[in-house]
């Protein structure tokens, strides 16, 4: 059976449970805990006679054993049981709950996996599956799933530039479902790249470490990677269920490869001065370099902080952090001082599930702190103005993203020829902007001048769509930054 087969039967079965209330996100789960049982049943017989730690009489086939009532009751006791494991059975079934409460549903969803020898399948199919059916619950715009979900050809174009080498050590602070660390995985794992055991080992249990603070993406994640044959069923979970910007970093990595979560204001303030906030409001971080309650701003700080002296890093990043003032610029200036800020992609509109978006890939080094400006000049690739993308009608592919790749020139980033779209910066001439901007624009848009060759209707349409959401979530951004009596007078 092939992928799309497998994943348009395992994806079928939700329609019948939709109807009793349950959502894409919570059959995703339901699947997630019964896959996970199966597949562990299947590594601990012939030949492969793993310990998966799963405590007696709590395994796939106690649940295959019963229909109706007792199989409700065995499986919510299970799930409770399994949510106070160590390790990765923890991680996976951290405070899971039973969503299919008609037990005959229950019974059919457990036939349905028991039918299938997963462990049968490569890691290619099993993963596809999975990510096929992530992609699909991102889809549904009624789950918010779509906001933990980057289109994965923006994700292959990213670490098509910054190609991972192996035995090095790659890092996401807000992972979501798994996307860069799959990404990367491919990369390495692509024909021609030959991986000795060691390195084959070191991918599998060292190479990525990611925090995700949901616990049901987390769950997600860790099974995404899993079905990839990264981690191990008795192993430690990659990814942390905690918030990253809680303190400095426990690990230097080589590469950081991230798409923090969208939207302007957080509910905590970063301080790096004792006593500046409440402190139940704040968290204290000596390492940053300035006090802020933008989500966006505190991450790019604390990806520079997560980073070796050589370390790599590529963050989508909002066009608000290319062009805020106050702590904004302050950081701009920083990080242009401390890293070698060398590349920025101006990302289209229309390619986010989180509408109303207008985001950028921002590429920058690590440099040792020695007193020296690190960033010489800027490359900025335009892929925004006169392009036009649809997450149905015209969707970005990779295609799209070929010529950008080509001039960022992954083999010798140093030696670069200028086009229409992409432009040098030097670092006089950012520091000479208004507020050290880089939000940089310079191609005349073609449909001011002519009506004629205005986008199709359904591309305008959810252009002027995008343009009012984002118009809308400025403004209750300002709302929420202004004190009650402003908003009352």
């Amino acid at each position: 059976m092939n992928t799309s087969t497998l994943v348009q039967k395992v994806w079928s079965f939700c329609h019948t449970l939709r109807d009793d209330g349950v959502g894409y996100g919570d059959y995703l789960e339901q699947l997630t805990y019964l896959l996970f049982l199966k597949l562990a049943h299947e590594y601990a017989q012939e030949p492969y006679n793993r310990d998966t730690h799963i405590p007696k009489g709590y395994g796939w086939v106690s649940l295959t054993s019963k229909v109706g009532e007792p199989l409700e009751a065995h499986y919510l006791a299970t799930l409770h049981k399994l949510s106070n494991e160590p390790g990765m059975l923890g991680a996976i079934f951290f405070k899971a709950q039973n969503k299919i409460q008609d037990p005959a549903k229950l019974s059919r969803l457990v036939q349905l996996i028991d039918a299938e020898s997963w462990i049968s399948l490569d890691a290619d199919t099993k993963g596809d599956l999975y990510e096929g059916l992530l992609q699909k619950n991102a889809e549904d715009t009624k789950s918010g799933a779509g906001q933990y979900f980057t289109p994965r050809v923006l994700i292959d174009a990213i670490v098509a530039c910054i190609r991972p080498e192996p035995m090095k050590t790659i890092a996401d602070p807000a992972c979501g479902t798994g996307g860069f660390f799959l990404g990367a995985y491919n990369w390495l794992t692509r024909p021609g790249a030959k991986l000795d055991k060691r390195q084959k080992e070191f991918l599998r249990d060292k190479t990525f470490h990611g925090n995700e603070i949901v616990p049901s993406t987390r769950r997600m994640c860790l099974m995404n990677l899993f079905l990839h044959n990264i981690g191990e069923l008795d192993g430690e979970p990659s990814v942390e269920r905690s918030d990253a910007l809680i303190s400095e970093p426990k690990l230097k990595v080589d590469y950081v490869l991230a798409n923090p979560p969208f939207g302007k204001k957080s509910s905590m303030t970063i301080t790096n001065e004792e006593g500046e906030e409440d402190k139940a409001l704040t968290y204290e971080r000596q390492d940053f370099w300035e006090t802020t309650s933008n989500k966006q701003l505190n991450f790019l700080q604390h990806i520079v902080s997560m980073l070796k002296a050589d370390g790599k890093a590529a963050v989508v990043l909002p066009d608000n952090v290319l062009f805020e003032g106050g702590a904004g610029e302050k950081i701009r200036r920083k990080l242009l001082e401390n890293c070698d800020v060398h590349t920025v992609l101006r990302l289209p509109t229309g390619i986010f599930y989180a509408q109303g978006v207008k985001a950028n890939v921002v590429f920058f080094d690590a440099k040792p702190k020695n007193g020296q400006i690190h960033t010489k000049g800027m490359w900025l690739y335009d892929l925004r103005t006169n392009k036009h993308f649809t997450l149905k009608a015209r969707t970005l592919k990779l295609d799209d993203l070929q010529d950008f790749i080509t001039c960022y020139n992954p083999e010798n980033r140093h030696e670069r020829t200028a086009t229409d779209r992409f432009k040098f910066f030097s670092y006089e001439e950012l520091m000479a902007r208004d507020k050290a901007s880089l939000d940089i624009f310079w191609l005349k848009d073609e449909s001011l001048d002519n009506l004629d060759d205005l986008p199709p209707p359904d591309v305008l349409q959810q252009e002027i769509i995008e343009h009012l959401e984002a118009a809308l979530l400025a403004f209750r951004e300002v709302s929420l930054s202004l004190p009650r009596s402003e908003i009352i007078d």
